[in-house]
């Protein structure tokens, strides 16, 4: 009996060693992270909002001086007056207005020189809305390379700061400056106008439907004008290849001119004109000194005739589901009529996959050119009711040199259809057949 006492014993005192041993080891959650907080705390805490002027200075470049103005658009001032990134500016005061360090190195450094902060590799002046100015300091790299120490002005302590933190704060003008070659909003561009090789072609814009204005009123293939429109408001410099300089400019000069751009939205008019040489593009925007290399996309994009912008599509009712499509060809006549889910002809419930296919087939009947003449006798009528009979298309189809002809109800235009299209169309018509009854 004194045996299993001794041995019961034993065991409280080693269990309650072991409680012991972990209370010890093991600090709540909220005091693991007071710590950690008070090892490693902020470097700079700073409300973005209230940021109006930043000066950042490498000892490998000039100084750089960004300002916001009146109206909240950041600008760059120094070393020359440019439009600034507002994306890279937004990340560079992200990274900076919450500036975390990875450790406390020296609470109070006298020898600054062993963290290279006594000449340092970067400053950066931040200054809030009350003047209040704050300088932060970055010196050398850590031995492993992974971390750099920095302090802020008039503070005794260093820290280290990971690299990354340095790389999203420490940035080049390249990396700060505009690189858009035009800065009009795409979305709210209502005209702009493609000048080349002696041809004017103008683009209205009525919602989100584009029309052709210049050299006469055309329909225009939305999706084509809404491409180029937006390679030229994505259009940027590249500043790796060029940087506006003389010889830039030069090359500019001796280039073959491509086309000229000039694109308004609420702001006013922008400029773009683009030229080429071998197969190099070069452009010079009213927007910003200089010639700048560009992306040959762009070049080839305006580099395009009227024909191009043209809508080749014969009835715009796209995806809508129409509601009522008559079609005569010859002594052939089909009345087509949409009534809840179901299609009728002649007082007949049709067969639904006949009839899709059918409006299938003029939804996709395209030309494959535009004609100035030849149109006469049109043999085949198409009419296509849509958005509940508030979109009333009529096309007229006539025979034209083994293809057809096709002419849109009150527009001059003519579309040359091929011959295998539209045969297939009046195929598709007189396959429809009634719907199966009920259980067959």
């Amino acid at each position: 009996m004194r045996i299993r006492g001794l041995i019961v014993a034993a065991l409280v005192f080693f269990a309650l060693a072991g409680v012991l041993y972990w209370s010890n080891h093991h600090k709540p959650e909220e005091e693991a992270a007071k710590a950690s907080t008070d090892t490693a705390p902020a470097i700079l805490k700073i409300d973005e909002g209230s940021i109006t002027k930043i000066e950042l200075k490498n000892k490998d470049a000039e100084p750089i001086v960004l300002s916001k103005n009146s109206s909240g658009v950041w600008q760059i001032t120094q070393p020359t007056p440019l439009n600034a990134d507002q994306n890279s500016v937004s990340s560079a005061l992200s990274s900076l207005s919450t500036l975390n360090s990875q450790r406390l190195v020296d609470d109070k450094a006298n020898d600054l020189n062993q963290y290279g902060l006594d000449q340092p590799a970067v400053e950066i002046d931040v200054t809030e809305k009350d003047n209040k100015t704050q300088k932060l300091l970055i010196g050398d790299d850590t031995p492993a390379g992974s971390a750099v120490y920095a302090m802020l002005a008039g503070d005794s302590r260093v820290f280290t700061m990971a690299s990354y933190c340095k790389s999203g704060i420490d940035k080049s003008l390249t990396d700060l400056r505009d690189k858009r070659l035009l800065t009009v909003d795409s979305d709210k561009v209502s005209r702009f106008d493609l000048i080349r090789k002696n041809q004017e072609i103008e683009f209205g814009r009525s919602k989100d439907e584009w029309q052709i204005l210049k050299p006469r009123p055309l329909r225009a293939d939305s999706d084509q004008v809404g491409e180029l429109l937006v390679k030229l408001a994505d259009a940027r410099m590249d500043l790796s290849a060029s940087d506006g300089s003389k010889e830039t400019v030069s090359a500019f000069a001796r280039a073959t001119p491509v086309a000229t751009a000039k694109v308004t939205d609420p702001s006013g008019t922008e400029e773009l004109e683009i030229r080429k040489n071998k197969d190099t593009y070069y452009a010079k925007s009213s927007v910003v000194e200089g010639a700048y290399k560009i992306d040959s996309s762009l070049g080839q994009a305006v580099d395009k005739g009227l024909d191009d912008f043209r809508n080749k599509k014969i009835f715009d009712f796209g995806f809508r589901e129409p509601n009522k499509i008559e079609l005569h060809n010859g002594s052939k006549a089909y009345f087509l009529t949409k009534g809840g889910p179901d299609w009728w002809l002649d007082g007949k419930k049709m067969d639904a996959g006949g009839v899709q296919d059918l409006i299938a087939k003029v939804r996709d009947l395209n030309a494959t050119r535009f004609a100035d003449s030849g149109f006469a006798n049109p043999v085949i009528e198409i009419t296509v009711t849509s958005d509940d009979g508030k979109r009333v298309e009529k096309v007229s189809i006539a025979k034209s040199a083994g293809n057809y002809l096709a002419q849109r109800e009150n527009e001059p235009s003519l579309y040359e259809v091929d011959s295998s299209t539209l045969d297939g169309l009046l195929k598709a018509a007189d396959d429809l057949k009634p719907a199966s009854p009920p259980g067959k």
